[in-house]
């Protein structure tokens, strides 16, 4: 609905949902589309979002380690959902089996339900009178809220709220998204100075323990799963 509303066409939404499968972008492109935002603009905010998926995918290429021929296919269902049903199994073949059940099911659910709302959006009229642009965001504070547990998150968080709303009077439709992001490194960095000047660390408490990485590290994930007797990853 919030597509139809930016002035997107039915097929136009759909083959959006069926070509950019990350929710995130999506709310952003036709949010940006429908404040009267650049499409340049507009597509780079997406893409911007969107680049988190590529690290995602540089740990699951590690985990699933599927054939090159199936990598293509597999990148457009890396997202949020997938990583996480990955990342909390044990072994490689239940890490391949809940990215697939949980990249097929979104997939058929999210491209269903939006032919649906956009039928539904065309069949209604005007979704500006109905107030359905502020749906999205309003789910996303809701799935970002509980996540923000520590005080460098909230911080982000914060100055991101505050940069993105006081520059989208003077900046264009699009762009503040592009610059709150900035409030990521910013506090990084701020964080990992005071750190350094206090020597308090997240290592300066913590005692000395086995290396996690290098020649020494102890075998771990899926790569190093147990074996059984003919072999075969369990």
């Amino acid at each position: 609905m919030t597509s139809a509303g930016s002035g997107l066409s039915l097929l136009q939404t759909c083959a959006l949902s069926l070509l950019v499968f990350t929710g995130a972008s999506q709310f952003a492109l036709v949010g940006a589309l429908a404040a009267g935002g650049n499409p340049l603009t507009a597509a780079a905010g997406a893409f911007f979002l969107g680049v988190r998926n590529a690290f995602y995918g540089l740990r699951l290429s590690q985990l699933l380690a599927l054939p090159r021929a199936v990598r293509p296919f597999a990148a457009q269902w890396v997202i949020d959902e997938t990583t996480a049903v990955a990342l909390a199994q044990p072994t490689r073949r239940s890490v391949r089996l809940g990215f697939t059940v949980t990249g097929l099911s979104l997939y058929l659910l999210w491209n269903l339900t939006t032919l649906l709302g956009a039928a539904g959006a065309e069949a209604i009229g005007d979704t500006d009178k109905w107030g359905l642009d502020a749906a999205g965001p309003a789910v996303f504070l809701a799935l970002l809220a509980p996540m923000l547990k520590t005080t460098t998150e909230r911080a982000v968080a914060g100055i991101a709220v505050l940069l993105g709303l006081g520059l989208l009077p003077v900046l264009p439709a699009g762009v503040p998204v592009l610059v709150a992001a900035l409030a990521a490194p910013a506090v990084l960095y701020v964080t990992g100075r005071n750190r350094g000047r206090t020597g308090d660390g997240p290592d300066a408490h913590t005692p000395r323990t086995a290396p996690t990485t290098g020649p020494e590290a102890p075998a771990d994930g899926p790569d190093n799963a147990p074996h059984d007797a003919s072999g075969e990853d369990r």
